[in-house]
């Protein structure tokens, strides 16, 4: 459910659009990830091991909750780098550490691709004419939102997306956006798609939006969820800060969109 307030005379309403990581999806994630807890009550060997503190010294005997990860870069919802897509065709690839924060956050436009074939994808034709249907003007650092309808709780999610084709990729990043996210594993067409094609000898569409940053420079968001909840198509401004992890391709982050209504007699 979105979370509404009141600030400066404005009603904030705050859209969370992050897959929540879990270990619930472990069995059948691409990218095996694991969250160890520890409970506030097991924390107290903890804290006697390191600093001779034992139970007596906390309230209740229990001291604090924490939890340790392993974890990739790439799992849960995340922003990809430049460097994520290979080495630079001139100068050099922005890991995320490095990219502009200015890229991070715009305006909000969401496409409905649900319809479009998987196997085809989104093509700069299809991209157009949503946009189009959207009545949004695009904008340079606007922020596009794919939204394909992927379940990401369900095993083999990362095959049931509509991904977008490189035309449709270098439309927006010619437009000037430069975040670009998506409700499923990748940007691109499903892997198992582009595996089989590739190996009957059409490597040009492998990964083509990603390889597309080498050329041009741009930052994915993957793995959004909650797109459905967005109250329209446009009007809300997206906000995507990364993990700052040196020399990384990629950093996790809690994307959220947020509309912004004046409030009637609230200065």
């Amino acid at each position: 459910m979105p979370e509404t307030v009141i600030r400066d005379g404005k009603k904030q309403t705050i859209y969370d659009l992050s897959d929540c990581l879990s270990n619930s999806t472990v069995d059948f994630e691409p990218l095996p990830h694991r969250i160890d807890y520890m409970t506030p009550e097991e924390s107290v060997a903890t804290t006697e091991r390191m600093w001779g503190l034992p139970a007596e010294h906390w309230p209740g005997g229990v001291a604090l909750a924490g939890e340790v990860l392993t974890i990739g870069t790439h799992s849960g919802t995340h922003v990809d780098a430049p460097w994520h897509y290979g080495p630079a065709v001139e100068g050099h690839a922005l890991t995320i550490d490095e990219v502009p924060l200015s890229w991070c956050f715009g305006a909000g436009v969401r496409l409905d691709v649900r319809a479009l074939s998987r196997e085809t994808g989104a093509t700069r034709a299809d991209v157009e004419a949503e946009i189009v249907r959207t009545g949004h003007e695009l904008r340079p650092l606007d922020v596009v939102l794919v939204w394909t309808g992927t379940d990401l709780k369900q095993p083999g999610y990362e095959n049931r997306h509509v991904g977008l084709r490189r035309d449709a990729t270098e439309y927006l990043v010619d437009a000037g956006v430069r975040l670009i996210g998506i409700d499923a594993w990748g940007l691109d067409r499903p892997f198992e798609l582009m595996a089989a094609e590739a190996k009957a000898g059409d490597n040009a569409q492998l990964w083509e939006s990603h390889l597309l940053g080498r050329e041009k420079p741009y930052l994915q968001i993957e793995r959004l969820a909650n797109l459905d909840a967005l109250p329209a198509a446009t009007g809300f401004t997206v906000y995507a800060f990364p993990f700052k992890l040196e020399g990384a391709s990629a950093g996790w982050s809690r994307v959220v969109a947020v509309v912004d209504e004046p409030v009637v007699g609230v200065k």
